[in-house]
Order: structure tokens, then sequence, then C-alpha cells
């Protein structure tokens, strides 16, 4: 589960990121003392973000449960583990530390409670109490929906979801989890689209093609792949149409959606997105991925 790194190398990957400005100033919101943990990762593993100008990462992984390694009282509830993180750390922590897992590091407690802010490396854990409590948030959660089929959690990114036969292709349906009026009204938001899966087809891809048709043919202008005679149009509305690619629908407790296509190489590998509702229809597209 770990990618094993010379001890030395490790430390001065660590030195480098502790004496830096975006860490001391991280390290000022927590409390002083050094606590070593161990702890449980909830479903995904590490992921990083970085806004502006700023050089380094704020990588954090979310924790399910933690407790001191003497032996102290188990803390549950969602947490993060953070730490600035250069393109190096980021790696290192992204292809070794892994979603549902025990874990063992060293950390600074935020004076909020919200972080935990780690002061070296991660290394792998054995807690039976805690391998325990990671058995049982791992455990497959499944939810049968009247009219759509039975539903599966998808922890990695909170909602249900299942396969369904949209027009004959097997298509992904999901809605986020919440409480059980909000998912039956998502429910709901499904079933109407299902029901008149022809129409909705049509609706979807007819406002795909009105936004974003002439984007797709700049598109084809600027490849080199681009075979068609010249003064005529790259791809045509129809052709548009036909080579969008469904791939899933989200929906949501207000009756919103979100259909997702595979764009069928137009748009060079990126995905159509297609929002709207079932009150108004389609309202919005665009590429995204």
């Amino acid at each position: 589960m770990f990618k094993q790194l010379e001890k030395k190398e490790e430390m001065k990957m660590w030195e480098s990121i502790v004496q830096t400005g975006a860490y001391q100033k991280k390290a000022e919101n927590t409390l002083p003392q050094e606590l070593n943990i161990q702890a449980v990762t909830g479903a995904s593993g590490f992921g990083a973000g970085r806004a502006g100008k700023e050089k380094l990462w704020s990588a954090s992984v979310e924790l399910t449960a933690w407790r001191e390694e003497a032996g102290g009282e188990i803390h549950q509830g969602e947490i993060l583990l953070c730490t600035p993180a250069d393109d190096r750390l980021l790696k290192y922590l992204q292809t070794s530390v892994k979603g549902d897992s025990v874990i063992r590091c060293c950390v600074r407690p935020s004076r909020d409670g919200r972080f935990l802010l780690m002061t070296g490396p991660v290394q792998a854990g054995e807690d039976p109490e805690l391998e325990e409590i990671l058995e049982e948030q791992t455990q497959e959660i499944m939810m049968e929906v009247e009219g759509l089929g039975t539903f599966t959690l998808d922890r990695t990114v909170d909602w249900f979801e299942t396969r369904v036969d949209w027009l004959g292709d097997e298509i992904c349906l999901s809605f986020d989890q919440d409480e059980e009026d909000a998912m039956e009204r998502a429910a709901g938001t499904a079933r109407i689209l299902m029901a008149d899966q022809k129409i909705w087809d049509r609706r979807i891809r007819e406002h795909a093609a009105d936004e974003l048709l002439q984007s797709a043919n700049e598109w084809a202008e600027n490849s080199a792949e681009d075979e068609t005679e010249e003064g005529g149009p790259t791809v045509s509305r129809k052709q548009f149409m036909e080579r969008m690619e469904l791939e899933s629908i989200q929906t949501e407790e207000d009756g919103g959606f979100d259909f997702w296509f595979g764009d069928g190489d137009m748009f060079w590998g990126h995905s159509i997105h297609v929002t709207g509702n079932v009150e108004d229809g389609p309202d919005w597209a665009g590429i995204e991925g």
C-alpha cells in the first residue's frame, strides 16, 4: 500500500516543506503539542488544490476516525489531515496513502479542531479497533428504488448510482446521498426522464448542438485530422447530435438534471455537459474535463 522511500530522502522532503512560509502560516493555527496518531482514511486518497499564484499545493485526505497511539480515546467524525506540498511530496502522498486504510503519522491539531497538520511521513498503521471501524465503513450500502432498480452508494463521491437502459444503451443513473425525502424527490426526477427517454434525449442533444456546434467546427478546423472539403461544414447539426455518446445522468431533488456525454472526438476527448430541469428543459451546455 505504501511506496517506500529511503528514510533520508523522506526527511529531506519534509524538511524542505516545513521551512516554507506556507507551512509556517498553517502551523500558526495549530496547538503546540505534536501527537503520534493512528487513523482511518475516508474513501478517497489525497486530493490537492492551488489558488492564484501559490507555489505549493494544499494537500489533504479525509479521516473518519483517529486516536493517539498511546491508546487514547477514538475520535470519530470527518476531519482533514493536511499539509502544504510541492509536486514531489504531493505525488508521494497520492501514491502511498490510499483511501479506506489505517495509517500512522505525527500531527499538530488545529486550534479550531477542523484539521490535523502533518509534521512528517505517513506509514501503514495497525490498530484492531480502528480496523473494525474501517471494516464497518467499507460495507456496501444498497438501496432499492421503485421503478428504477437497485442503487449502490459510491463513497468516493457520496452518491447512489445504478446502471439503466437508455434507448438501448447502458448508462449510469445517480443522485446525491441526502435525507430520505430529498433522495425520493431526486428519484422522482429520474422517473420523469426515464418515462420519456426519446423526447428528453432529443431535447438535450438539440440544446447541446445549438450551443456547441460552432465550437465543434472551430475545434475541427484547428485539428490536423480535419479532412472535410474546403468551404463545407466540418460537422453538421445532425452529425453533432449523433456523435454525442450519453454516459451518465445525475438527478436532483428540485427537478434538476445533469447529462454527461462522450464528445465523439469533436472536442479532443473532453466531456459534453448539459444541465436543466424537468419543468423548463435544458438550460446550459458546455465542454468539461
